[in-house]
């Protein structure tokens, strides 16, 4: 079954889901609903079929003069051209590396290199810590003043007039998130890059949360670098980093000597995940083969669309039917605000681990603790109990949000 989405052919969840192995997984015998999106997704087949594939037939390391190994250089260069599409970038701008935290770490050295006392970089406490932990490493390493943003806890936002304060003319880089992986809150990142680049600063997304849930747009969000990870939308484990070509190849990057010194390789360290990159790039064609247009950037913005309507409305049932709920409160922006459809609860008297490990005896899996963004767990208030994490993605149905539901009453009484 398929939808119409304007002009354009949009499949419907039950199209969605006949691609995913895992959703056939039964625990004390119920079907398991996966409600962990916002800490990894599950694989479509398409997606294993092409690590196989690549791993039986292609497996080689890169650059020598045979075909295994030329083929293995076409796959990447192949996965270079997906994820520009991905990200509306060019190939030359796309560099892949194990995980978006290391891809970080190694970033914020390379332009740490340029920095001392006196110049400072700008973080947030919406953030998940893989972009405040590298940044603070350069105040011990290099003497770079840290400033934080504060978050609004009552809203789940950021204090934009202490973001504003923050950017001055020491400024050199501000991190920021597109999207809360704690809470769902989306952030006017563009708006924040203004500021940024108005005070001549650099500026660096974390994208993780965003990407699966909103196409990311590089030129419109107006970055110098942006981070992402597979594994949230459907592929392997990996890290993927855009960085204006200019930047990347100027860059005082750590490298080997012989290791290639052009953009995007030389930000790469080391042989790379091969396997895994054929898989993320299988993992955006999977995507837009969802939807029906002439291109295949076209094809995902269809296709985003429709998965955005209807989180949305999944959310807007989620945060009533658990709001009711006696002893739950909820956490981050409310419905009809940008956000995400990952919520956030705790349930009073009882720890969050212990909710999800209840709720995982009913079949329903999701996330609990601090999701490594314990500045906003913090500042809600949630640091002893977490909190109990819930995602919707391509493949969750309106009634898998019914039966969580229930099942949260269920133990709340």
């Amino acid at each position: 079954m398929t939808r119409e989405l304007g002009a354009k052919r949009v499949a419907d969840v039950d199209a969605i889901r006949r691609h995913f192995p895992a959703l056939a997984r039964v625990h004390a015998g119920l079907p398991v609903a996966y409600f962990d999106g916002p800490g990894g997704t599950q694989v479509p087949r398409a997606v294993v079929d092409a690590m196989s594939d690549y791993i039986v037939h292609h497996n080689a390391n890169t650059h020598w003069r045979y075909p295994t190994s030329a083929e293995t250089d076409a796959a990447i260069e192949s996965a270079r051209r997906t994820f520009a599409d991905f990200l509306n970038a060019t190939p030359e701008e796309i560099a892949f590396g194990p995980n978006m935290t290391t891809l970080t770490f190694h970033l914020a050295r390379a332009l740490g290199r340029a920095w001392g006392p006196g110049d400072e970089v700008v973080v947030t406490e919406l953030d998940h810590h893989a972009n405040v932990a590298p940044w603070r490493a350069l105040a011990k390493e290099r003497g770079v003043t840290i400033r934080q943003v504060a978050l609004r806890p009552e809203s789940g936002q950021l204090d934009w007039a202490d973001l504003e304060r923050a950017i001055g003319r020491r400024t050199k880089l501000v991190a920021i998130g597109a999207a809360s992986n704690a809470l769902g809150t989306i952030t006017d990142v563009r708006r924040a890059g203004e500021w940024a680049h108005a005070a001549g600063a650099l500026v660096f997304v974390d994208a993780v949360h965003y990407a699966p849930h909103a196409l990311v747009d590089v030129k419109r969000l107006d970055c110098d670098f942006l981070a992402c990870s597979p594994y949230k939308f459907y592929g392997p484990h990996l890290g993927v980093l855009f960085g204006r070509r200019a930047l990347l190849e100027s860059l005082d990057v750590p490298k080997l000597e012989p290791a290639p010194d052009t953009a995007p390789e030389r930000i790469e360290t080391g042989t790379q995940n091969h396997e895994g990159i054929v898989g993320a790039a299988a993992a955006v064609d999977f995507l837009a083969s969802l939807a029906a247009a002439p291109s295949r950037r076209e094809s995902l913005a269809a296709l985003f669309a429709g998965l955005h309507a209807r989180g949305e409305r999944q959310l807007e049932r989620l945060w009533r039917g658990l709001g009711a709920i006696r002893g739950v409160t909820l956490y981050g922006p409310p419905p009809g605000q940008p956000r995400t459809p990952t919520l956030s609860f705790t349930l009073a008297g009882k720890h969050s681990d212990d909710v999800a490990e209840l709720l995982a005896a009913r079949g329903l899996f999701l996330s609990s603790g601090d999701f490594y963004a314990e500045d906003v767990i913090r500042r809600i208030g949630c640091e002893k109990q977490g909190v109990v994490r819930v995602g919707c993605v391509a493949y969750t149905t309106d009634d898998e949000v019914a039966r969580l539901i229930d099942a949260v009453h269920d133990v709340a009484r």
